[in-house]
């Protein structure tokens, strides 16, 4: 799959999830009720990031019980934990941030990579490798929408997941922008909800932040 190919695809992705979740595993036994509830919500396509450690097992373990959604790997940070991501199974990956090793990584991995960038700098050097579909981290505190419509400028090519500080309440501004793709963000997977295992208010909260976009 060459870049171009990568873009289209992570493209589509995006564009058909509308919410890209952002999901830090805590236990083991939050892995399908979790998912399960989201997707009942609608949101099928999941980020679980590697900030805990059942971010692969999650991985593993969704690929192979829940194939019918689509399963990202997220805080990917080098080129060792990209390998390890693509091992478990994930369809697509992740990165807050970038490195040259981490997107030359990426140009060579099997699925593609959405790498994290702050700065018209950081996204020229994606940019060079071929990229031209990225994460905008963390959105709120680098501009926000603003910082989006100033990228596109000089790259009018370029589309985005701004994700840091999106909530209920400006969620629906950035996905007005025509290069925003999808928005990611945790706001529908509320703590206390998680803790008590109240699957039907996370099921609740993911079906209105969908109709929230609309």
């Amino acid at each position: 799959m060459n870049m171009e190919q990568k873009a289209g695809l992570i493209e589509q992705l995006c564009e058909q999830a509308r919410i890209l979740p952002v999901i830090t595993i805590g236990a083991a036994s939050q892995i399908l009720p979790l998912a399960d509830a989201l997707a009942e919500g609608g949101i099928r396509t999941l980020e679980i990031t590697l900030r805990s450690a059942h971010g692969l097992t999650a991985i593993r373990q969704l690929r192979q019980a829940r194939p019918e959604l689509c399963i990202g790997a997220g805080t990917v940070l080098d080129p060792a934990m990209l390998a390890q991501c693509v091992e478990a199974g994930a369809q697509f990956l992740v990165s807050p941030g970038i490195t040259r090793e981490l997107l030359e990584a990426g140009v060579r991995a099997p699925v593609p990579l959405l790498p994290g960038i702050a700065t018209a700098s950081e996204l020229m050097q994606a940019h060079g490798l071929g990229y031209r579909r990225f994460k905008l981290f963390p959105a709120e505190a680098c501009g926000g929408v603003a910082a989006i419509r100033a990228l596109t400028g000089p790259f009018p090519g370029v589309r985005f997941c701004p994700t840091g500080g999106i909530t209920a309440t400006n969620a629906a501004h950035y996905m007005a922008q025509a290069s925003v793709m999808c928005v990611g963000g945790s706001w529908m997977i509320d703590a206390r909800s998680l803790a008590r295992g109240d699957w039907a208010a996370i099921r609740e909260a993911s079906a209105a932040a969908l109709a929230a976009l609309v």
